[in-house]
């Protein structure tokens, strides 16, 4: 729980993924049970459902994805073909990286902010609550939580500081995977 920290501390952790988290699939297994959904996989439920099981188990999904995005001892730098789409995309990593805090710190409310392949061109989108880009055919590759839970211990009300540090736990050997897939 503390391999995250400065950053991320411990406490957000067992907030965030031992509570928050754990919360999401509780209630996704509890919404699913019987139903066609129940043999699903979460992917497959994210892009199908709608209403609670939908916003329970995209929540699940995003979580998991996010975290997953990250590591203590993570590659710093993107490179090779995916670092030459992110400067044909967006001009530079900096500005990539400009770009998607933006989204994160202007969306309003709880949400997300994420870099998706939208059929080879990579974007920067924002959504809300439990909204996630697969549902528009939109190949996700990075998102970062913009809920409070994620750095209200942590930043308090200072979620552009949050989207600022957060970028040193991204490992981009993960999303460039993501890409390659």
């Amino acid at each position: 729980m503390d391999a995250l920290e400065p950053v991320m501390s411990r406490e957000t952790l067992e907030y965030h993924w031992g509570k928050h988290l754990q919360a999401y699939i509780d209630k996704t297994n509890e919404l699913k049970e019987g139903t066609r959904f129940d043999d699903m996989e979460l992917e497959e439920i994210v892009k199908t459902s709608d209403g609670k099981l939908f916003n329970n188990a995209a929540q699940v999904w995003n979580h998991r994805f996010f975290f997953e995005g990250f590591s203590p001892d993570a590659k710093k730098q993107p490179g090779g073909k995916f670092m030459d789409q992110i400067n044909k995309d967006f001009g530079s990593l900096e500005d990539f990286e400009a770009k998607m805090a933006d989204a994160g710190a202007n969306q309003f409310g709880s949400g997300w902010a994420w870099l998706v392949d939208n059929g080879g061109k990579l974007e920067v989108v924002a959504t809300p609550n439990a909204t996630n880009p697969m549902t528009d055919n939109k190949k996700p590759l990075l998102t970062l939580d913009v809920w409070e839970h994620a750095y209200y211990i942590d930043y308090r009300n200072r979620r552009p500081e949050y989207l600022k540090k957060v970028w040193a736990l991204v490992d981009w050997k993960i999303v460039e995977e993501r890409y390659g897939k």
